[in-house]
């Protein structure tokens, strides 16, 4: 039997596809409509409270009976700094200015991280969804093995062969990894040690002779072809999640829509402007400006996401969407707009052919 085989019959899954988590775009409609379609659907939590989060699993339970992924982000508690934040602030005021808006007095860390949260802990082991997964980091030994007592499979994040052995170590069943191709928030775990910014084939083969875990690619793969590749370089399935933004199920609204639809889909950029953290989106104006020579560095993750936020909400009051997150990976050019169901059977067909 494959490592591919092996992974399908685990998860009950007819399809080696799965969408990413996308915390803020995915939605119970879309993860629902990928599992019942044969791949495995995701949910992030991680952007939400217990009670939403304890929501969108019923709401998800009540479109299918298959199996789906939670994802939870354990990040490092942010590093609060004064004048850090203030800098960020200042630098960020003419934007402010431009759209009628008061600067904020201050910020605040508005996404928890698991570590250490207690509730969503509790939560994961009274609903026991099928697959558990890590973005960010590992939560400790104690609740991985916690987890798995509980019949749930766990997967994380790696972009390096360091962080996949600390994943292998911890005793995680599966390693997302995660190429510099992927929109969204780079998995790595330290922000500030090296990286080397591997591909997703690059990754897939350091990663393949060096653990025994099955690997999920994850990063610029948007169709069956590209699926087809991934397993050929030894992974026994496939993240996509810039490929299922444009699906109506998707929570994206009209602007994410339109800019994904565009030329401007071809420009993507990593930055830490946006969030505090590296994650790769749609180049707009709030980057510009935040990358700008003399710049002072963000706020940390997901502080800098607090400040970001209130300029996107005053600019949405006048109908402006350039300072919105619009994360996107470097393949989304090849954007679809279709069904969630529609696009992985899809992607099933191009992957025979």
């Amino acid at each position: 039997m494959t490592s591919i085989q092996r992974f399908l019959d685990r998860l009950g899954l007819q399809l080696p596809i799965i969408q990413a988590p996308m915390a803020g775009v995915s939605t119970p409609r879309l993860a629902a409509a990928v599992s019942h379609a044969g791949g495995l659907g995701s949910l992030g939590i991680g952007a939400g409270s217990v009670a939403q989060a304890r929501q969108m699993i019923a709401d998800t339970r009540a479109l299918t009976d298959k199996p789906f992924n939670i994802n939870v982000f354990c990040h490092a508690p942010a590093v609060r700094d004064a004048r850090r934040e203030a800098a960020w602030l200042a630098h960020l005021a003419p934007l402010f200015a431009q759209l009628g808006a008061a600067v904020p007095v201050q910020l605040d860390e508005i996404y928890q991280t698991f570590l250490g949260d207690e509730e969503a802990f509790a939560l994961l082991l009274e609903q026991r969804p099928a697959v558990v997964s890590f973005h960010f980091g590992l939560p400790t030994v104690q609740q991985i093995a916690a987890l798995r007592q509980a019949g749930i499979y766990t997967m994380a994040t790696a972009t390096n062969l360091r962080e996949a052995m600390l994943i292998e170590q911890a005793g995680v069943d599966a390693i997302v990894a995660q190429g510099v191709e992927a929109g969204g928030h780079r998995g790595v775990f330290d922000p500030q040690a090296p990286d080397e910014r591997h591909s997703t084939s690059v990754l897939l083969r350091l990663l393949a002779g060096r653990t025994t875990l099955p690997l999920i690619a994850a990063g610029g793969i948007m169709d069956g072809a590209g699926i087809r590749a991934a397993l050929d370089l030894g992974a026994a399935a496939a993240q996509l999640g810039t490929a299922f933004v444009l699906c109506p199920e998707s929570s994206a609204n009209a602007s994410y829509r339109a800019n994904l639809k565009s030329e401007r889909a071809a420009t993507t950029r990593l930055t830490s402007v946006l969030s505090g953290r590296l994650a790769r989106g749609m180049v707009n104006r709030l980057i510009e400006h935040g990358e700008a020579p003399g710049s002072p560095p963000p706020a940390d993750y997901p502080v800098a996401y607090d400040a970001a936020k209130q300029l996107n909400a005053a600019a949405s009051q006048h109908g402006d969407s350039e300072f919105a997150a619009q994360w996107a990976g470097q393949g989304a050019p090849l954007a679809r707009e279709m069904g969630a169901e529609e696009l992985v059977l899809t992607l099933a067909r191009e992957m025979a052919a």
